[in-house]
């Protein structure tokens, strides 16, 4: 039988403390549904819904790991190199 992590080597990377993030999900509004298949697959549970029903990412959770836009259908989220 294959780990699973095996199978699911390009979905995450391990978070450290004191790593530092390489990109942060930007969400593009005019696209999204609202689905929140980016809320259910987030692993860290950093993304939540803001007043207007749509979703952002908790800065202080988010890893940066990209499953969020790697679980979007709908091309909503980008991942936005941090500087």
């Amino acid at each position: 039988m294959i780990e699973c992590s095996l199978l699911n080597k390009d979905l995450g990377r391990p978070f450290k403390p004191g790593a530092r993030r390489e990109a942060t999900p930007v969400w593009d509004k005019d696209k999204c549904i609202r689905c929140a298949l980016c809320y259910v697959y987030c692993p860290d549970g950093a993304i939540y819904r803001t007043e207007d029903g749509f979703f952002e990412a908790d800065t202080e959770k988010c890893k940066g790991c990209g499953i969020c836009h790697r679980e979007c259908w709908f091309g909503v989220i980008s991942m936005v190199k941090e500087e």
